[in-house]
C-alpha cells in the first residue's frame, strides 16, 4: 500500500505539473486563434472532429482501459495482450481510414460540410497515428509513468502554438486547425514510441483477442454511447442552425473543458489507475475515491463558480469580443461543468476499477434517451434556447449516477454531498459577494480585483475548517517532499 501511495503521489505530481503546463500554454493558443479564425472554421473543424472521435472509438476498441485494468497472470501475459492490442488498433484504425476515404464526400454532407470531403480524408490521418502510440500512453498510465508522459504531452502542447498559430496566420482557415491537429498526432506518434520501453513484436492470438474483448466491448459501447452524448448535439446544430453558432457553440464547451481540464485531466487517469489496483479492497477503494472527490471539489467548485459570476471578462479574456454572444453559455456551462465533476465525472472511473462498465453504458444510455428529444425540441426555439437546455440536462446524468453508486457500488450520495458541502457553502459566499462588488466600478482592473477579493474570501473560508485544511496542506506537502 505504501509503495503505491508513492506512485500515486510521484503521479499526480506530474500529472498536474503537465496540466498546469498545459493550461498555461493551451489558453495562449486558443486566445490567438479565436482572433485570428472565424466561429465558422471552429465549426467546421467540430464536425470533423466529430467523425475522427467517433472512429477511434473502435480502433482503440477498449483495449486501452483493459492493459491498465487487468491483472495479468505473468509478464509473458501481459506481453502477449499488449502486441494483440496494438495489432488490432493498428489494423482497425488503417482500415476505417481507407473506408473514410471511399465515402469521404457523403460522410462530409452528412455532418453538415458538403464539399468538403477531401479535407475529412485528410483530417483523419490522425486516426491511424492516434492508434500507433495509444498502447504505449496504456503502459505508461498502468505503471503510474505520467513523468514521462509529461515530456510527451509538454512537446504536443506546444506544436499547436509553433504550427497552428503561424498556419493562422497565413492561411486564416479551417486547413491550419486541421494541420495542426495531424502534426500534435505525428510527434506524440512518434515520443511515445521511441521512449517505450515496450516496443511491438508480431504477436497474435484471437483466443487473447477474444478474452480482451469480454471486457472491452463494454467499453467501446460505453465510449460509443458518450460519444453520443457528446456530440448529438454537435450534429443537430450542424443540421438545423450553421457553422457560426456551432462554432460559438463548441468553442465555448472546449474553452470551458480547458480551464476545468486543468483539474480533471490531472486526477482522472491517476485515480483509475489508482482505484483498480485496490479493486478487491472496498474500505481503501472508498477511502482513496473520497479523498479524490473532497480534493477536486476544493478546487473546481470556486472555479465553476467563478466562471459563472465573470462570464463576460472570461469570454473576453479567451475568445475576444467577436464571442461575447456565447457569454451566457459559458457561464452556465462552467457552473454545471463544476457540479458534474464532482458529483458525476468520476463515476465511470469507479465502475471500470471495480471492473463493471457495464453500469457506465447504463448511465450514458439513460442519458442519452432524455438529451436527444431535449435538444431537437430546445434547437427549434433557437441558439439561447438549446445552450441552456444543453447545460441543464447534465443534471439528469447526475441523479443518474449517484442512484448506480449508491445501488451497486455502495458508496453514499450523502456522503459525497457532505463531502464538498464546505467548498459549496464557500463558494455561495463568494458568487455573493462578486455580485455585489464587480459593479462598483466599470474596469477591467477591478474585475481583477474583485476576483481576488473573492478568493481571498473563499479560502478564508475554507482554512476554518480543519478537515478542508489538510486536505490543502498535504497536496502541497506531498509536491514538496517528492
Amino acid at each position: 500500500m505504501s509503495e503505491l501511495n508513492t506512485k500515486i503521489v510521484k503521479a499526480t505530481k506530474w500529472s498536474s505539473i503537465t496540466e498546469v503546463v498545459a493550461k498555461l500554454i493551451t489558453p495562449i493558443t486558443s486566445i490567438v486563434l479565436a482572433r485570428l479564425l472565424t466561429p465558422e472554421a471552429f465549426g467546421v473543424v467540430a464536425t470533423l472532429t466529430m467523425v475522427i472521435t467517433f472512429a477511434e472509438i473502435f480502433t482503440d476498441a477498449g483495449f486501452q482501459k483493459y492493459l491498465i485494468q487487468h491483472e495479468f497472470v505473468d509478464d509473458i501475459d501481459k506481453e502477449q495482450s499488449t502486441n494483440v492490442a496494438f495489432w488490432s488498433n493498428l489494423i482497425m484504425s488503417l482500415f476505417i481510414w481507407l473506408i473514410i476515404g471511399i465515402f469521404d464526400d457523403p460522410l462530409a454532407a452528412m455532418v453538415g460540410n458538403p464539399g468538403l470531403g477531401h479535407v475529412l480524408t485528410i483530417a483523419c490521418v490522425s486516426i491511424p497515428l492516434a492508434a500507433f502510440s495509444s498502447i504505449q500512453m496504456a503502459l505508461y498510465k498502468r505503471d503510474l509513468d505520467f513523468k514521462t508522459l509529461f515530456k510527451v504531452r509538454i512537446v504536443g502542447i506546444c506544436i499547436p502554438l509553433i504550427v497552428t498559430v503561424p498556419l493562422a496566420f497565413y492561411l486564416r482557415s479551417y486547413w491550419a486547425l486541421v494541420i495542426g491537429t495531424i502534426a500534435t498526432n505525428c510527434a506524440n506518434a512518434v515520443l511515445l514510441t521511441v521512449y517505450s520501453k515496450w516496443k511491438p513484436r508480431f504477436f497474435y492470438s484471437f483466443a487473447k483477442l477474444k478474452e480482451m474483448f469480454s471486457f472491452s466491448a463494454w467499453s467501446v459501447i460505453e465510449a460509443v454511447s458518450i460519444w453520443l452524448t457528446g456530440y448529438v448535439d454537435v450534429f443537430i446544430i450542424s443540421v438545423y442552425l450553421n457553422e457560426h453558432y456551432l462554432g460559438l457553440y463548441k468553442t465555448s464547451m472546449t474553452i470551458v473543458g480547458q480551464i476545468m481540464g486543468l483539474i480533471t485531466a490531472a486526477t482522472t487517469p491517476i485515480l483509475f489507475s489508482s482505484l483498480s489496483r485496490l479493486q478487491d479492497d472496498d474500505n481503501a477503494f472508498q477511502t482513496l475515491f473520497f479523498k479524490f472527490q473532497k480534493l477536486v471539489g476544493l478546487l473546481v467548485i470556486p472555479l465553476g463558480v467563478g466562471i459563472y459570476c465573470y462570464s463576460d471578462l472570461v469570454t473576453k479574456i479567451l475568445l475576444g469580443e467577436q464571442w461575447l454572444e456565447a457569454s451566457s453559455f459559458i457561464g452556465l456551462w462552467g457552473l454545471t461543468s463544476a457540479i458534474t465533476i464532482v458529483l458525476s465525472h468520476y463515476s465511470s472511473e469507479v465502475y471500470r476499477a471495480k471492473g463493471r462498465p457495464k453500469l457506465s453504458v447504463l448511465a450514458q444510455v439513460l442519458h442519452l434517451i432524455v438529451l436527444w428529444p431535449a435538444v431537437l425540441i430546445a434547437v427549434k426555439f433557437g441558439f439561447e434556447t438549446l445552450a441552456v437546455t444543453r447545460a441543464l440536462v447534465r443534471l439528469e446524468l447526475i441523479l443518474v449516477n449517484l442512484i448506480i453508486m449508491y445501488v451497486v457500488v455502495k458508496v453514499s450520495p450523502w456522503k459525497m454531498f457532505k463531502n464538498i458541502s464546505i467548498p459549496v457553502l464557500a463558494s455561495l459566499l463568494m458568487a455573493v459577494v462578486a455580485m455585489l462588488i464587480q459593479g462598483i466600478w466599470d474596469s477591467f482592473i477591478w474585475q481583477i480585483v474583485s476576483i481576488l477579493i473573492c478568493l481571498v474570501i473563499y479560502f478564508a473560508v475554507i482554512f476554518i475548517f480543519p478537515s478542508n485544511r489538510e486536505v490543502l496542506i498535504s497536496l502541497k506537502n506531498n509536491r514538496s517532499n517528492d
